[in-house]
């Protein structure tokens, strides 16, 4: 199974001038939407928090060289996105979405993932929904090698893989849940792993935040309001200074 799926990994090795690297990826774009709510879509949530979030860190820490994936309402294949991270020698990637439920459920909370096999239906479900993107593209069959991001036997190869970054990457994650949360107060919905492609791609520590639930209405009204995304951007911010302070001489 683990043919299934074949990616190259560029050398971890860093050539940065003496800075540290960020990757910010914010989520869908283009003719891709994401998740659909009453008032908005999901791509531009994400790209909004994604900016915020990188001019926090511009501002405050001249050591760090911030790239984003995006920086407008484009397309952009998940698998390029993680190219763009290898290409750059990044020393942390972090994707930057909006979670939703089918119409009817309703749920709130923040939450981050790191690259794993599903612990939880719930979790399987929100790996299938972000890795559909990539039927977008015309040539993903191809691209991606047979897989099938609806499929729950294409996501057993990851069990067959290790990633190296596992730890820090975990530890990347606990740190953004708990100061999104606390700073912006959200549910803290906690830490979780599932089969996402655009971490499985990336050679360096990464995660994937789910910032909240465009379906649910007072969720949504938050996403798309001033406070509630510099809030979010403001707490994202604050995780990765506590990272890089922790990890960057490591």
């Amino acid at each position: 199974m683990a043919a299934i799926f074949a990616l190259t990994i560029t050398s971890t090795a860093r050539d940065h001038n003496g800075k540290f690297v960020l990757v910010i990826d914010a989520g869908h774009g283009g003719h891709d939407c994401g998740a659909k709510g009453a008032i908005s879509y999901e791509k531009n949530i994400n790209l909004s928090v994604a900016l915020a979030f990188g001019r926090y860190v511009e501002q405050n820490c001249p050591d760090v060289k911030v790239v984003y994936t995006r920086k407008t309402d484009v397309f952009i294949p998940l698998n390029e996105r993680a190219a763009i991270a290898n290409r750059n020698k990044a020393d942390l990637f972090i994707s930057v979405h909006t979670n939703a439920l089918p119409a009817g459920k309703i749920t709130r909370g923040f939450e981050t993932y790191t690259l794993g096999m599903h612990r939880a239906a719930d979790n399987l479900e929100v790996a299938k929904r972000e890795n559909s993107v990539i039927l977008y593209e015309q040539d993903y069959q191809q691209r991606y090698a047979g897989f099938d991001p609806n499929s729950a036997e294409s996501y057993i190869m990851f069990e067959l893989m290790q990633d190296n970054n596992m730890s820090n990457s975990v530890e990347l994650a606990k740190l953004i849940q708990h100061e999104a949360c606390s700073f912006a107060g959200r549910t803290n919905k906690g830490v979780h792993q599932a089969g996402f492609l655009v971490l499985r791609a990336t050679s360096m520590p990464s995660c994937l935040v789910e910032l909240g639930f465009i379906s649910t209405p007072d969720e949504e009204r938050f996403l798309n309001s001033e406070e509630g995304r510099d809030l979010l951007a403001r707490g994202l911010y604050n995780a990765f200074r506590k990272y890089k302070n922790k990890y960057a001489k490591k």
